[in-house]
């Protein structure tokens, strides 16, 4: 459960008494309250790179030095679920070493660009959806006090994360700010334990990058290219069953096929800061996927106070299953630094 709060049974007479909000939060913030809790961040390949440092150096100087267990998810994803478990203090010293890592290698990054003002850090909380409510107050009024008495921005996602019951939280600003900000969200989930069951978010795995030439399709293995026989098909078949014709191709005729084959639609989800790496400069990429799948896609309006965008693919099973993987293809590359694909 992302957030547990797992009461000792001496500490029985602290939860039937049922402390104020100050209160408890003046014990959280000393420690006092010796309460295990588990919180679950959601972060991109980087960021967990930056965590993990060279040879794992980085994690465990943070496991020795906060006393938190760190775990950070298997996979060969897009997003990795991080997740620290430990006494309060515990926790928020982990929480301090992640924003001040997090800020170190954004001045870092600063100094070899032109940017002038200094983005400010995020984290994203994964947060059953449960303990929402909770957290925003009436009419708001929660997070309203949050934002204001910590100085950090605070956005709960309006959806679900896909095939879960849990909801984005992004928190940004200073290292400072995040960190009053996570010991108040604490205090929050604390009072408010989540309602029935929870279906955590698990991260999908993105495929290996992908390339055609020449008809052919070749999947990317570390230096090499490996000709793929069962994608190649798959193009090929999207070829033949294409509604419109890719530039520059006819529709070839074949005996039997019928030449426009029903149409059906999917949609996916993509976090809004791996876009553009789909999209391209002035839209390249995103062209290339819609001529080598021959479906139509669409990528909907970023939306305030979402991390994420919508994709909508529509054509036939082997155009959308191609459309599918060419993008799966470009976000791989893009978070394992083979972005030039």
């Amino acid at each position: 459960m992302p957030f547990s709060g797992a009461a000792r049974p001496s500490q029985e007479s602290l939860w039937s008494s049922r402390p104020s909000c100050r209160e408890m939060e003046s014990k959280v913030s000393e420690g006092g309250l010796n309460v295990t809790l588990t919180i679950r961040l959601l972060m991109h390949g980087k960021e967990v790179g930056s965590i993990i440092g060279k040879k794992g150096e980085t994690v465990k100087k943070m496991r020795e030095e906060s006393g938190a267990r760190i775990n950070i998810s298997e996979g060969n994803c897009p997003e990795r679920i991080v997740t620290i478990t430990g006494p309060t203090d515990a926790i928020f010293k982990a929480f301090a070493m992640i924003a001040y890592k997090f800020e170190e290698d954004i001045t870092n990054s600063m100094s070899n660009s032109t940017a002038t003002s200094k983005p400010p850090v995020t984290l994203r909380l994964v947060v059953p959806a449960s303990q929402c409510g909770s957290l925003i107050g009436k009419g708001g009024s929660k997070i309203k006090e949050i934002r204001e008495s910590t100085g950090a921005q605070v956005q709960v996602a309006g959806d679900m994360l896909p095939n879960s019951t849990e909801r984005a939280v992004t928190i940004s600003g200073t290292p400072d700010a995040i960190i009053q900000c996570v010991k108040q969200i604490c205090v929050v989930m604390l009072e408010s334990p989540p309602k029935g069951a929870t279906i955590p978010y698990r991260p999908k795995p993105a495929s290996t990058p992908v390339i055609f030439a020449g008809g052919q399709a070749y999947t990317i293995q570390g230096q090499y290219a490996i000709p793929h026989p069962d994608l190649t098909k798959l193009h090929q078949l999207a070829m033949q069953q294409t509604p419109f014709t890719p530039l520059g191709q006819t529709t070839p005729a074949f005996p039997g096929l019928d030449a426009s084959p029903p149409a059906s639609t999917h949609e996916l989800t993509i976090p809004n800061d791996l876009i553009g790496c789909i999209i391209g400069r002035q839209g390249t990429k995103i062209n290339e996927i819609r001529q080598m799948s021959g479906a139509q896609i669409k990528i909907a309006n970023a939306t305030e106070g979402s991390s994420e965008r919508q994709i909508t693919i529509t054509g036939t099973p082997a155009n959308i299953s191609l459309a599918q993987y060419l993008i799966n293809a470009r976000l791989t590359s893009e978070v394992t630094g083979m972005g030039a694909l």
